[in-house]
């Protein structure tokens, strides 16, 4: 079988969701069909989260400087890269102006799919999912709008694609995801 990068129109997708939205699993399906290189922002931070003790849901006790960081080294590697899916909340928005990125943004229409999600992911409870979601989210959101001066992250205008997970399985998500990017019509 051919482990060779499937060349597409596009040189790097990015998939971009909320906490629980699917994107994640669109991403790793994306780059096991493609055979692409998938790099997970929300996995460096992850790292750093834990190695500097912050939880999740409290992006205000980390630095801006890492953040800012992080986001020139996604926009960096979205002007530079070729074969790859980037994930993180913010690729799409990073990758506005950026040539040969075809940006997918997820969302997940029925919250409380999303806390299920979180519940079965996490072991949690239910009240533990719904206040982790709340919080991690409008932290997140409080950071972004004090270091980029806008809240227009999620704006559909910004995306070339958004499937909603709670109306389209994973199965029926990355068919979607494939076929707009033009898998389908090499």
């Amino acid at each position: 079988m051919d482990k060779s990068p499937v060349h597409l129109p596009h040189r790097v997708i990015t998939v971009s969701g909320r906490v629980a939205s699917g994107a994640t699993t669109l991403s790793r399906e994306l780059a096991k069909k493609l055979h692409w290189i998938l790099w997970n922002g929300g996995e460096i931070y992850r790292q750093y989260a834990r190695e500097k003790k912050i939880p999740l849901e409290r992006t205000d006790l980390s630095p801006d400087g890492y953040h800012l960081k992080l986001d020139e080294y996604i926009k960096e590697k979205l002007a530079t890269e070729k074969n790859l899916i980037m994930e993180s909340w913010l690729s799409g928005f990073n990758a506005q102006g950026i040539d040969g990125v075809f940006k997918i943004f997820i969302v997940c229409s029925v919250d409380s799919v999303r806390v299920d999600r979180l519940v079965n992911r996490e072991k949690i409870t239910i009240d533990e999912a719904k206040l982790h979601l709340k919080r991690r989210e409008e932290e997140n959101i409080k950071k972004w709008k004090k270091l980029y001066k806008t809240a227009d992250f999620w704006n559909p205008d910004h995306y070339d694609l958004i499937i909603d997970t709670y109306q389209n399985g994973p199965t029926e998500t990355l068919e979607i995801a494939l076929k707009a990017a033009g898998y389908y019509t090499l």
